[in-house]
């Protein structure tokens, strides 16, 4: 009867020492989650700021006066005469 108490004991030693392990594991595993989310958010929001700056560069080049302006300065376009143009219906 004592071995068996003996034994019992030392089970449920073996199992608080393996439960307490893996609460241990569990939360650090859990801290390491947490800082790689917090890493990506930071990483997120310098797309993000990336994405708005892009998306006022993109605004400004596509302005009608400055693709005129560069067609007209840097590629030496000009507008064709009114009796040039050719208007061609579907």
């Amino acid at each position: 009867m004592r071995k068996l108490q003996a034994w019992s004991a030392a089970l449920l030693f073996a199992v608080l020492l393996v439960s307490a392990l893996a609460v241990i594991y569990s939360k650090y595993y859990s801290r390491l989650l947490f800082i790689d989310l917090q890493q990506q958010e930071k990483a997120l929001d310098q797309y993000e700021v990336e994405w708005g700056q892009m998306q006022l560069e993109l605004t400004m080049l596509a302005e009608q006066n400055r693709i005129e302006h560069v067609a007209l300065e840097h590629l030496k376009l000009v507008m064709p005469q009114r009796e040039k143009i050719i208007y061609l219906k579907p």
